[in-house]
């Protein structure tokens, strides 16, 4: 048990190191092409902060393990709004500026309502992974075309600030994207296969194990960008990398992975877990909207969002482990 443990860590250690990289890099080779920095910010770092879920998703899905994939993107759903945004809150309460993120709530919503309808019938098939796809490439259009109408919104300035900031040389940034992908598909596979040893060992499912540990460790991006945004005051930044990270997740990692195997879903799936995640996007639509005034998160609804994740994995733990 003890090499498992020590390939989930090491993993973990190196997939959150190499997002970061393949972020860089993609970001800064993004503008360097004339790419507007909304769109960076929406498309570029959404995509990059969710290439953890993704890559351990596909290769979880090819492997066999269509648990760890599932788990892992709604447990990251879950762990992104209950634990980043509630630890990113209590530290410093997060305003909601920008028009776009207002207008991805809702989207969050629906396409939450979606995966629920998907997993009515007990599994993800390759037709539902097709639709999921094909509603993700819609959306990036959709996000395209408000970036370009939306050139003063601003989400777009806080991200051109800090591409000002961390700009690098063109050869600089095309090494990072390179380097952190190559790295990202190769601490997967560690991560993946250290995961479904450890999930045999304890004779648990490996959708527990995608849920809990893998959630976690491929949340890591979310909650370190958020914090960083947070303290510098670039609270559009913070909720936007979980809006887009969970957009991502419901979409593009189900719908890959769904397409490469098709997954058998327990209808604990979606009484438990789906059911969790639809409440915490409805608490944040609550919470971020602004009805009386400007949307905020204050420390309360931090301390709100971070006890139900809490009360979550108690209950996984109690339920599944025994404890």
């Amino acid at each position: 048990m003890l090499i498992p443990v020590l390939a989930v860590l090491t993993g973990l250690v190196i997939l959150v190191w190499s997002a970061d990289q393949f972020v860089d890099g993609a970001a800064s080779t993004a503008r360097y092409f004339g790419m507007p920095p909304l769109l960076i910010g929406m498309v570029i770092v959404g995509f990059g902060t969710s290439a953890p879920e993704m890559v351990v998703s596909a290769l979880a899905a090819s492997q066999g393990n269509p648990g760890i994939a599932l788990g892992n993107a709604y447990g990251s759903n879950i762990t992104n709004i209950a634990l980043v945004l509630g630890v990113t809150a209590l530290i410093s309460p997060i305003a909601v500026h920008s028009k776009v993120l207002r207008k991805e709530l809702p989207i969050l919503i629906i396409l939450t309502a979606l995966a629920a309808f998907q997993l009515w019938d007990g599994e993800v098939s390759r037709t539902d992974a097709w639709v999921l796809l094909a509603v993700f490439t819609v959306l990036m259009g959709w996000s395209i075309h408000q970036g370009l109408r939306n050139k003063g919104d601003v989400l777009g300035n806080e991200v051109a600030e800090e591409l000002a900031i961390s700009a690098m040389p063109l050869r600089q940034a095309l090494l990072r994207l390179t380097g952190g992908l190559i790295l990202l598909v190769a601490s997967s596979r560690l991560l993946v296969w250290g995961a479904v040893d450890i999930a045999q060992g304890l004779g648990v499912s490996d959708l527990i194990i995608g849920l809990t540990i893998i959630a976690v460790g491929t949340s890591l991006p979310e909650l370190a960008s958020s914090l960083i945004a947070t303290r510098k005051g670039e609270h559009d930044i913070a909720l936007g990398n979980v809006l887009g990270s969970n957009i991502f997740n419901t979409l593009a990692v189900v719908g890959i992975a769904g397409a490469i195997h098709p997954m058998g879903v327990g209808p604990e799936v979606l009484t438990r877990d789906v059911l969790v995640m639809a409440g915490l996007t409805l608490s944040l639509f609550v919470f971020c909207f602004g009805f009386r005034g400007p949307g905020r998160i204050n420390r309360f609804e931090g301390a709100i969002l971070l006890a139900a994740y809490i009360g979550y994995n108690s209950y996984l733990a109690t339920t599944v482990f025994g404890l």
